[in-house]
Parts: C-alpha cells; sequence; structure tokens
C-alpha cells in the first residue's frame, strides 16, 4: 500500500530591486502546517551607502492567522528577502492570540488606535465581503472574519493599521458577555 504526500503549493512574488526583480518563492502554509495562512503585507527595502556602492537590506511585515479566531503579526529583517519573510512568519506564529468573532463577522462596532493609526470597523451583513483595505484586510482574512466594514482614519503606516486592527478585535466582547457584566441573562426567542 502506497502512500501519497501532497507537495506545498508555492507562491511567486515580485519585489523590485534596483535595475532587477527579485523572485520569492513562498510556501503556501496551509498545505505545510495545520490549516494557518499566512499574508505578507509589506515588503520594505532600505539601502545603505557604502564605500563601495549600496547595501540592500529588506523587511518583512507577516501575519499569520487559522481562521478561526486566532492570529498573529511577525516582523524580520534581513539581507534577503525570503530570509526576512521566514524571520517574520515564525514572529507572527509564536505570537498567536485568539479574538472574538461571531457568525463571520464582529460582534459590535470599534474602533482600534496604535500609535497614528486609527482604524474603525463595523459588522455588515452575510454576503458583504471584507471591505477594508491593505493592512487591515490582511488581518481580518486570517482572523476569519468574512463579512466587515473597514475604514483607515489616520495613518496609512502598514505596521501602525495592523496593530490598530489587533487592538481593536482584542477589545471586541460577546453579547453574552456584556449582558453577564450588567447582571442579566440572554432571553430566548420565542417561535
Amino acid at each position: 500500500m502506497a502512500t501519497e504526500t501532497a507537495a506545498p503549493a508555492t507562491e511567486q512574488i515580485e519585489v523590485p530591486v534596483e535595475g532587477a526583480v527579485a523572485q520569492v518563492t513562498q510556501r503556501d502554509s496551509r498545505a505545510a502546517s495545520g490549516d494557518t495562512i499566512e499574508k505578507v503585507v509589506h515588503i520594505n527595502r532600505c539601502a545603505k551607502v557604502v564605500k563601495g556602492g549600496r547595501r540592500f537590506s529588506f523587511s518583512a511585515l507577516v501575519v499569520t492567522g487559522d481562521q478561526q479566531g486566532k492570529v498573529g503579526w511577525g516582523f524580520g529583517k534581513a539581507n534577503e528577502v525570503a530570509d526576512a519573510i521566514t524571520q517574520a512568519t515564525e514572529s507572527s506564529r509564536r505570537n498567536m492570540l485568539s479574538y472574538n468573532i461571531l457568525n463571520g463577522t464582529i460582534p459590535h462596532e470599534i474602533i482600534g488606535r496604535h500609535g497614528g493609526g486609527d482604524l474603525m470597523l463595523k459588522p455588515a451583513a452575510p454576503g458583504t465581503g471584507i471591505i477594508a483595505g491593505g493592512a487591515a484586510r490582511a488581518v481580518l482574512e486570517c482572523v476569519g472574519v468574512k463579512d466587515v466594514i473597514g475604514k483607515s482614519l489616520g495613518s496609512s503606516n502598514h505596521a501602525n493599521i495592523v496593530k490598530a486592527t489587533l487592538q481593536a478585535l482584542s477589545t471586541l466582547r460577546l453579547p453574552d458577555e456584556i449582558l453577564r457584566a450588567r447582571g442579566r441573562e440572554k432571553k430566548q426567542k420565542a417561535l
């Protein structure tokens, strides 16, 4: 009896480097390790001018989540793009936390703040999808939110938006928790 093992899917990312385009192969982590997904939010190139010319280094911001309420972010720096992404991915897996989501959306409207980044999130009806830009969209997809409306109100810095999104998600409370805090019970709906 022979067993088959599926090879992990790969995705090509093009990173512009002065005069050329560097190709980076990124593994789809669903195939590699237990249903987590990784989103590369931003790759930054930094140049240091030295006697012989310029030395380039890269930093990567990655968000990892299981699409069931757990998500984490990581930041990595290296001289190669692939190494920076690997460092950021390992960091994001170590920093995963659980958040409250309710029926594929968030329980209530919230504003998250971090540094200069402000982000407003509102629950949406089923079928709306994720209406949010760049960094916030990556976090919301990784945490498992399917329907939400988001708007960045402050800085457009990728790291601040990711942290503001996570701060907003961390302050969400489920209806049961709010009722318990008020000393009330949830009423059963009549048929």
